[in-house]
């Protein structure tokens, strides 16, 4: 009876586990076989129906036409322009990590309409070295002592020492004091500096508000002697994933992009039907994107844009994306297809990318410039193994 009743407990977790997946009513597939029919948009051919065919046609006609449909449509418009920026060194400590490394805690304050809103980041930069040196900045969507100055404990999910040692510098904000990541109070942060942004459909929510937090620590980048600006690549995880991939399309100043398991609305098409779908991001999540992203719930077909061209926005720049084989919410098989779709927007300029047309096997990562894709054994999450990774590909492609 005993054994009975432990079966009957598993299948009574299963199921709730199953619940939590679908709930609300929202039955998500998980069977190829229902990932729909669908036509991708063609990154190539412009709204009046012109098609691109070089990297200087992609420039002026196209590139700013996409920007404007994913801020219109998805993201939110991002604001032109602020008032004012200062930076503050709260504190430093040039022998962090047994002498290995230089630790800065900068205070980043923004001004607009007589207010202000600040970004804490924290940055660690190899010592011993003559010259600046290429950052990783991760948009940290986790606890803040994930990426504190003094962590009790470490893990793969900022592995700072490591990072240290292969020769980078890497920094970090939390997603909070850009936009709390809250339903209620996201508004909290610098979305209180545009208030010609709220309550508009096409205003920029959390996930836009984060994105603009990664190009002003870009501006204090541009100010530090110890960084080398031209060399910043901007990573994020799930929804920090989403992020990365916006901040990247907008801010050219960022040299790479990793996007580590950003599902919906980050590397994954939109219009196929496997895993989290529009409208249940947009529902549990009502914080994260424009009003106006609420009308391709259940109606993705009608989406004037999808994912593949948010990566395609990114180009020439190299963009790193990756899955987890347990992360079916995230959708690895539409994953590996946006970054497929938007390799002709790559191959326009002289680095061609040459993808397999299949996605390569759990933990064989396809490391190669301007892209490449890796799906690792496990659990949604952002581990030891992705960074080294990340940092292979950086040293191919700033060291090559």
């Amino acid at each position: 009876m005993k054994y009975f009743s432990k079966i009957y407990l598993r299948c009574i977790a299963l199921l709730m586990t199953l619940g939590a997946l679908s709930f609300s009513g929202f039955a998500q597939n998980y069977e190829e076989s229902k990932a729909g029919n669908f036509v991708l948009p063609d990154p190539l051919r412009t709204e009046s129906g012109k098609k691109i065919t070089t990297a200087r046609e992609w420039e002026e006609l196209r590139r700013d036409e996409l920007l404007h449909l994913f801020g219109e449509h998805v993201y939110g418009k991002t604001p032109a322009s602020f008032e004012r920026i200062f930076f503050q060194l709260k504190s430093e400590n040039k022998l962090a990590m047994g002498g290995k490394a230089h630790l800065k805690e900068v205070i980043i304050t923004v001004g607009n309409h007589g207010q202000e809103a600040t970004i804490n980041l924290v940055l660690f930069t190899p010592t011993g070295v003559s010259q600046k040196v290429p950052v990783f900045l991760l948009i940290n969507n986790r606890s803040a002592r994930n990426t504190a100055p003094e962590r009790d404990t470490l893990s793969g999910f900022w592995p700072a020492e490591e990072v240290i040692s292969a020769g980078y510098g890497i920094a970090a904000f939390q997603v909070n004091d850009a936009a709390p990541d809250n339903k209620v109070s996201y508004r909290e942060g610098i979305l209180k500096l545009f208030p010609e942004l709220q309550n508009t459909p096409n205003g920029m929510k959390a996930i836009g508000a984060w994105a603009w937090a990664a190009s002003r620590v870009m501006d204090y980048f541009e100010r530090d002697r110890e960084v080398d600006a031209r060399k910043v690549i901007v990573v994020g995880h799930s929804r920090g994933g989403k992020t990365s991939l916006w901040a990247a399309a907008q801010d050219k100043r960022f040299a790479m992009c990793i996007s580590n398991n950003s599902g919906n609305t980050g590397a994954k098409i939109s219009r196929r039907n496997f895993g989290e779908t529009v409208k249940r991001i947009n529902t549990v999540f009502p914080h994260w994107f424009a009003d106006n992203y609420t009308k391709y719930n259940d109606n993705e077909n009608e989406l004037p844009v999808d994912q593949h061209q948010l990566i395609a926005l990114i180009a020439p720049r190299p963009v790193y994306v990756t899955n987890a084989t347990e992360d079916l919410w995230a959708d690895p098989t539409g994953t590996y297809l946006a970054l497929k779709s938007a390799e002709p927007v790559f191959n326009l300029y002289p680095v061609k990318s040459n993808l397999p047309s299949q996605p390569p096997a759990p933990d064989q990562p396809y490391i190669q410039i301007p892209l490449a894709y890796h799906n690792r054994t496990g659990k949604h999450n952002m581990t030891y193994y992705d960074w080294e990774q990340f940092v292979k590909f950086a040293d191919l492609y700033f060291k090559r």
